[in-house]
């Protein structure tokens, strides 16, 4: 876990525990599961079609569609997916 890499002295809501690639990390609950990842040093949320060229979280706002991963299953956006309890996260 690296919260170093958050800004101190801001109250965020409790943390909640989740993973990602089996990995166990924990972040604040509600916050952009691309923020968490990021704070937790994950930058490669999967492979393009050049693997010089990871996915990464780009925009943080939705539109790109570069930080796509798998929730339970199913395709979604981490830049704009809540981090909450126990959600198992991959790479898609």
């Amino acid at each position: 876990m690296a919260h170093d890499l958050r800004i101190a002295g801001i109250q965020r809501p409790a943390e909640v525990s989740f993973t990602f690639e089996g990995q166990a990390l924990m972040a604040p609950a509600g916050e952009a599961l691309a923020v968490a990842l990021l704070a937790s040093g994950i930058r490669r949320l999967g492979e393009g079609m050049d693997p010089a060229r990871p996915r990464v979280a780009l925009c943080l706002m939705g539109v790109c569609q570069q930080c796509l991963v798998r929730v339970g299953g199913r395709l979604v956006q981490a830049c704009i997916t809540p981090v909450q309890e126990g959600i198992a996260v991959t790479r898609a």
